[in-house]
């Protein structure tokens, strides 16, 4: 980091002549002193080692596994070293949001290329400089369907956490939130397109779903498409890759967690909410969207094209009062696609069909056998499966999650075969 230099006494001086006081203290004298310069028991001071050695002794007690085999939103992915050594420069990670968009030229043409990427990766027209998270994304992208319609659809195995947020954003909009049950793991098309009337703004489906599942999105599509309704695709960034894009199946929004984009797990985040549109919704996409001009000279530049965020117009007209654009997140994500490239998100992305395939046979090849019929791309559901979760613990693994009385297993590019053949033999052993 650049080193931090403090005002010198007689800048100091002259900012206080400036408003009128004599000092520091005269112009914070309003304030109570203890406010000021509150009383902290910090106890006695430590030497560098006490401090190391009671630091360490805290962060012992944390439980990191040296295999993840879970999901369900986040996703234990490789990230190339390279990632987090160029987002820790310190010109990115002192950067701070674009509220005077023509002196952040960085932070704006980083935004830019990562909208960018977006739009490649889903096939998409536009794309915001993101949100909080997945969830988040979703539950905007029903309040950006609504605009003069009152209700939406949730339909088949969507992220139950991301339905709980839907429920909230809906409930402060007003907006009546029918949730239609799944099919054996699947949309049901046609109890969805029954529900479908002339209040009904969007639909909404994940693939692949919260059970693993690929969903046939191009028949929801087709349907949304046949009745109107505009078409909200919750997508994962990995699998994007080698799936349709979401402009491929009609889709009119396209929303994901770009977690699984080179960042780490750490207790469910840092997350990444991606927002992506066609050109029609453009305008109602919350948050900041960067583009790309020239100046008065002829040089290339960027600026702010659309601020649909409250620190920028009235906010009686914002369309999102706590949209972050998270732009490190996205910084990190960008920096993520540009190491792998296309060609070698397509090989991780088949590095996870192959293993969670491999995992999966050779469950049931001991007994174990899978909830639901269908393909999968990195997660699948296990009939039962909870005893073998918990003595994987002991070998050092983070099992499948406890679903009920069932187990949701996930396997990316990062497990070895051994790791694998060891959760089939405890699987064998706890049976």
């Amino acid at each position: 980091m650049s080193k931090y230099t403090p005002h010198t006494e007689q800048e100091i001086a002259q900012m206080c002549a400036k408003v009128g006081v004599n000092s520091l203290d005269e112009l914070y004298a309003d304030i109570p002193n203890e406010i000021v310069n509150p009383t902290i028991n910090i106890g006695e001071g430590a030497s560098q080692f006490e401090v190391y050695a009671h630091i360490k002794s805290l962060a012992d007690k944390n439980k990191c596994y040296s295999a993840v085999l879970r999901g369900a939103g986040i996703y234990d992915h490789l990230i190339p070293p390279v990632v987090t050594s160029l987002a820790s420069r310190e010109e990115f990670v002192t950067a701070y949001t674009p509220y005077q968009p023509e002196i952040s030229q960085g932070i704006l043409q980083s935004i830019f290329e990562y909208q960018t990427q977006m739009c490649m990766l889903t096939g998409m027209d536009v794309s915001n400089a993101s949100v909080y998270d997945g969830a988040v994304a979703m539950a905007e992208a029903i309040v950006m369907c609504c605009e003069r319609k009152n209700r939406a659809i949730i339909t088949g195995k969507v992220n139950p956490q991301y339905i709980q947020v839907a429920k909230t954003y809906c409930y402060a909009h007003e907006i009546e939130l029918i949730i239609v049950q799944d099919k054996d793991g699947l949309v049901d098309i046609d109890k969805t397109t029954h529900m479908i009337d002339d209040q009904v703004a969007c639909v909404v489906a994940q693939c692949p779903n919260y059970v693993g599942l690929i969903e046939d999105m191009a028949s929801i599509g087709q349907m949304t498409s046949s009745k109107g309704v505009k078409f909200v695709y919750v997508f994962n960034p990995i699998s994007a890759s080698i799936l349709p894009t979401p402009a491929e199946v009609n889709a009119d929004v396209a929303v994901g967690e770009g977690q699984c984009l080179g960042l780490p797990m750490c207790y469910g985040g840092a997350t990444l909410g991606i927002m992506t549109s066609t050109k029609a919704m453009s305008r109602r996409l919350p948050g900041r969207i960067v583009g790309q001009t020239t100046d008065n000279r002829g040089n290339r530049c960027f600026v702010l094209t659309l601020q649909a965020r409250e620190q920028h117009i009235r906010r009686e007209k914002a369309l999102s009062s706590i949209c972050s654009n998270q732009a490190h997140n996205a910084l990190r994500a960008s920096i993520y696609l540009n190491c792998v490239g296309k060609v070698g998100l397509v090989q991780i992305a088949q590095q996870c069909i192959d293993k969670s395939h491999y995992l999966a046979q050779q469950l049931c090849k001991s007994g174990g056998k899978l909830k639901y019929k269908g393909e999968f791309f990195d997660e699948f559901m296990l009939e039962g499966g909870i005893n073998t979760v918990e003595r994987l613990k002991e070998q050092d693994i983070l099992g499948g999650l406890p679903v009920d009385n069932d187990t949701l297993w996930c396997v990316t590019e990062k497990p070895t075969k051994s790791v694998l053949d060891c959760v089939v033999e405890q699987y064998k052993e706890a049976k």
